[in-house]
């Protein structure tokens, strides 16, 4: 970062001259409170390495002079996969691999410890505490074997070691800068149900913990860092969210606190109109509706997580999504109706999926074939993205890729009694597509919009495959290619004219 005297502005004083503009504009009147409360939420590279985390910091500073801050962190960028990978490596015995690791590991935060905090008392608590946390997480890597596989609570438990690693470094940062601060386990607040993984929480009892434990701190001016990604049972048992669920873990605790509004940091302006790695024209967009953030999120913009607004959905609190390393970039914020604009705001893509076909002269004999499918596409636990069904003969329907071969298998010993006989496949699969997914207001009811997008494909030489109405009026879907994929995004974004400039001047960058 340039220094102040070099004629630069700090990050902490830019933010705090503008952080006004967002106002928020949350209905409920809380009274006895002369601040403001926001919650931010900053992101694995956020928090990178001790420079971002400097960064961080000087955001934080600059918003607490204008509200009180909840702040939610992750790990460090790639730290969770690093976990990931240590688990599976000792269920298959390499003890090695795993020492490796979480040597890797404690230098990494280490490292960062020692860049970030001058006082060497202070420097060497945080050192032992995070070398606890990680000694926590060998001992139960030490309980499995290729005979004995890690529990569901011991795979949590090993996957949330980074969150509570960077929650002690940036709590301990904003403490060297003078910012009263304290790291907090969100097991201590989030409550939720047992399914390890992709917990859901409870609400209720996440409200009235999340009161007890933070609002004295908020009331004394103390900063609550807290754990991102992970939550308690009622009865104490570690969870988590599922992968990118610090953004969740945001919203969840914005509504418990009944926050003004969430700010999500990231590595990006905001919401684009497209994945700029196919579309070199993408933009911001400024506002957006909680509808048609959470079906760009569903269907391959990974800037926020697809459960993150369902927590603010009855409140009404907006969500910002900001970049931490140009905090001068509005954004983009996201509230119930969102804004006024084009029929098509955006457009999203997701090509690690499979077609599953399940067709052929011996399907139409067979009885309750659509129940029989989808059964086992539930007991699979897939998310079925798309699906057509042209008759009793013939259903078709489009899964995350990772979940192709035991897809397959599944249907294939669901039927293998009634298509014994049978001298052709009926059951097939096919990885060379992906989907498409063009969200705005009121798509379901614009007769007009499917035939110009198929107009605008088909001078491309772009054939749609399928193409299907989201559960919401804010999205049509529709199934390309995988080969076609960069042209069909490129097509349509340029066919709705999403790369245009906006009402507020912003270029396709966002300048």
């Amino acid at each position: 970062m340039v220094s102040p005297a070099d004629g630069a502005v700090k990050v902490s004083e830019f933010y705090s001259d503008r952080f006004i503009q967002h106002r928020p504009i949350h209905g409920q009147v809380r009274r006895n409170v002369k601040r403001a409360l926001r919650v931010m939420k900053f992101g694995g590279t956020s928090v990178g390495d001790a420079s971002c985390i400097r960064r961080v910091v000087e955001i934080i500073l600059g918003a607490s002079r204008e509200s009180n801050l909840v702040v939610v962190v992750s790990a460090m960028s790639g730290v969770t996969n690093n976990l990931i990978e240590v688990a599976k490596q000792a269920e298959t015995g390499d003890t090695k691999k795993v020492a490796e690791i979480f040597e890797e590991l404690r230098n990494l935060h280490c490292e960062a410890a020692s860049a970030l905090i001058r006082s060497t008392a202070e420097r060497n608590r945080i050192t032992r505490r995070m070398q606890r946390i990680l000694e926590e997480g060998a001992h139960l890597c030490r309980c499995a074997s290729p005979q004995c596989k890690l529990t569901p609570h011991a795979h949590d438990s090993i996957a949330s070691l980074g969150e509570r690693l960077s929650a002690l470094l940036l709590a301990a940062a904003l403490a060297q800068s003078g910012v009263a601060s304290e790291s907090i386990d969100a097991t201590e607040l989030v409550v939720t149900n047992s399914d390890h993984g992709s917990a859901e929480p409870l609400m209720d009892l996440t409200r009235t913990h999340s009161e007890v434990r933070l609002r004295p701190l908020l009331q004394q001016g103390i900063v609550p860092v807290v754990t991102g990604f992970i939550g308690a049972t009622a009865e104490g048992v570690l969870t988590t969210l599922g992968r990118g669920g610090s953004d969740y873990s945001a919203t969840i605790l914005g509504a418990a606190l009944e926050a003004d509004e969430v700010i999500i940091w990231s590595d990006v302006d905001g919401m684009l109109t497209a994945d700029p790695r196919f579309v070199p024209g993408a933009r911001t967009i400024l506002e957006i509706s909680y509808k048609q953030a959470t079906e760009l999120a569903c269907f391959g913009a990974k800037v926020l997580h697809p459960k993150t607004l369902r927590p603010v959905e009855s409140s009404g609190i907006p969500v910002w999504i900001r970049n931490t390393f140009a905090p001068e970039q509005p954004g983009t914020k996201i509230t119930p109706t969102g804004s006024a604009g084009a029929a098509v705001q955006a457009i999203a893509a997701i090509n690690d999926v499979a077609l599953v076909m399940v067709g052929g002269p011996g399907i139409g004999r067979v009885q309750n074939v659509l129940g029989r499918i989808f059964a086992t596409v539930a007991a699979v636990r897939a998310d079925v993205l798309l699906s057509q069904s042209s008759s009793q003969n013939a259903t078709s329907f489009v899964i995350s890729a990772a979940l192709a071969k035991p897809m397959i298998d599944a249907l294939r010993r669901e039927f293998v009694e009634d298509l014994a006989h049978e001298r052709v496949e009926h059951i097939n699969l096919d990885l060379s597509v992906a989907i498409v997914t063009m969200v705005g207001q009121n798509l379901s009811g614009d007769s007009g919009l499917v035939g110009r997008t198929f107009a605008a494909l088909n001078r491309e030489k772009v054939r749609i495959m399928a193409i299907a109405h989201g559960s919401s009026e804010c999205s049509i879907s529709f199934l390309v290619a995988k080969a076609d994929l960069k042209a069909a995004l490129v097509t349509a974004h340029r066919e709705f004219q999403l790369g245009a400039l906006n009402s507020e001047g912003l270029s396709a960058t966002g300048t």
